[in-house]
């Protein structure tokens, strides 16, 4: 009778252990340390195991499945998670803009398959839909996704506070794969990630909580995302790294998950089409003062020069009229860099609501070393005091060349709304403001032609708030 009690619990176990998911996380696009319009990078997400993983793909027009061949895995193992790994594999070869098909097989068994888009070439036409604080989990966000998904754009960028509150490994899984990585489109999110590669800049919720004593699984940006690491090596405790806290297991356990992404991967630029990216970490942290950072952003705009477009993505805005975080402008101090760099738009969030400069040029008066404090006598910023020039010919209608740098708040991606009071309030606008959206959760899609470049603001309901068109 043991022999068939005990025959039995190992049935049900070997029943269990094969009913577990295949995946902890389903595999989602990023562009990879090299972007390049005929490559991406595969990201999963899966036990710590021996089984064998391959990654097949081929154009939708082919017949002929191609195996890649450049499977990486990191294992994820810090306290308070059970030890996981992050799988890694390549397409190589893509026709730059072609939709493609892919599939995942586990031990010889077809486990995932999705069509995927890849990065456009500079004589392409594309879409990007560009949002900050999106990582909510909340319904507004899960439909804000639905809404990206019905505009079908090329690629995500998202302008910081990629999850909340912590940026946490375990926030990740609740708040941001369920709503992104959704298996279906609906108004509870939709399955983007798969499909299109998202890019993200790092904002105060995914990067200030450095006490990894009280949270082991802080700092998960590190895990997670693939993107190039060509900007400026700092080292903690430097002008642009703040110090790692923490035991010394713990600082480990991080090290050996974050590998050689940290503390690169949070200032880095690529391009999309014929546009170049810059993407900086604009947290308080950062001394802008600094030269080795201030050059590389300069450098990087100069060698950008034949782009036609020049595209900034960061958190915090150097310049806005929100009175919820007016204060921290900290970012106004690299406006010169900005302008010499032919820079067209620069895109944030941080502030909970949709606003747009007239064009404009901006000269600091100091170096921004008044620092403001928050809770806790924590710095959360800098004021910068200084001089604009606006163009208020501009009218994205009839006058479509900017004469400045046009600066674009869209941090209304899924958190509660900030100052819905001030969207009608006109005299709380500062001078440099000419739209404040604050009523209503919004995105933005930007549609790149050639040299004519349209901005559009779409609300939760897929209704249009503001549109202007730039062209050279």
């Amino acid at each position: 009778m043991k022999h068939y009690i005990l025959a039995f619990f190992l049935f049900l176990s070997f029943q269990a252990y094969n009913q577990q998911p295949d995946f902890l996380v389903k595999p989602y696009l990023q562009i990879g340390k090299s972007p390049s319009p005929e490559s991406l990078q595969l990201l999963w997400h899966a036990a710590v195991s021996n089984d064998a993983w391959l990654v097949e793909y081929k154009s939708i027009r082919g017949n002929e499945w191609i195996r890649s061949e450049n499977q990486t895995s990191s294992k994820i193992a810090v306290a308070g998670v059970d030890p996981f790994a992050v799988y890694s594999d390549s397409f190589i070869g893509l026709e730059p803009g072609s939709t493609f098909m892919y599939r995942v097989s586990k031990n010889g068994r077809v486990v995932f398959s999705a069509e995927a888009k890849a990065l456009k070439s500079p004589e392409q036409s594309y879409r990007v839909a560009i949002s900050g604080d999106m990582g909510a989990g909340s319904n507004t966000a899960k439909r804000i996704a639905f809404e990206i998904n019905k505009a079908k754009p090329d690629m995500v960028a998202i302008a910081g506070d990629i999850v909340y509150n912590r940026g946490l490994l375990s926030e990740y899984r609740t708040k941001f794969w369920p709503v992104y990585n959704k298996d279906d489109a609906d108004t509870l999110g939709a399955p983007l990630m798969r499909s299109i590669p998202f890019v993200a800049a790092v904002g105060n919720h995914d990067a200030l909580g450095r006490d990894l004593n009280a949270y082991p699984e802080a700092l998960a940006y590190y895990y997670f995302w693939d993107q190039p690491m060509n900007g400026p090596n700092g080292k903690e405790g430097g002008a642009f790294v703040p110090a790692l806290v923490g035991s010394d297991i713990n600082k480990k356990a991080f090290y050996d998950a974050a590998g050689d992404k940290y503390p690169r991967m949070t200032n880095f630029s690529f391009d999309q089409g014929n546009a170049h990216w810059t993407v900086l970490d604009s947290n308080p942290y950062v001394d802008w003062n600094d030269s080795t950072l201030r050059d590389w952003v300069a450098k990087d705009l100069a060698a950008a020069a034949n782009a036609t477009w020049r595209i900034v993505l960061f958190h915090h805005p150097g310049f806005n009229s929100s009175r919820a975080h007016y204060e921290q402008q900290q970012m106004r101090l690299i406006a010169p860099i900005l302008e010499n760099g032919k820079v067209d738009i620069v895109f944030a969030g941080h502030v909970h609501n949709y606003q747009r400069t007239y064009p404009m040029l901006f000269k600091p008066d100091n170096l921004g070393n008044q620092l403001v404090a928050g809770a806790n006598n924590i710095k959360i910023g800098k004021t910068v005091n200084g001089r604009w020039t606006l163009d208020k010919k501009f009218d994205g209608k009839r006058h479509t060349k900017p004469k400045g740098v046009i600066y674009i708040t869209t941090g209304a991606g899924g958190q509660g709304l900030y100052n819905p009071e001030q969207q009608k309030d006109t005299d709380s606008w500062q001078k440099f403001t000419v739209k404040f959206v604050s009523t209503v959760h919004s995105f933005t899609i930007m549609d790149v032609e050639g040299n004519t470049l349209i901005l559009r603001q779409v609300n939760i309901d897929g209704k249009g708030v503001d549109t202007i068109k730039i062209t050279k």
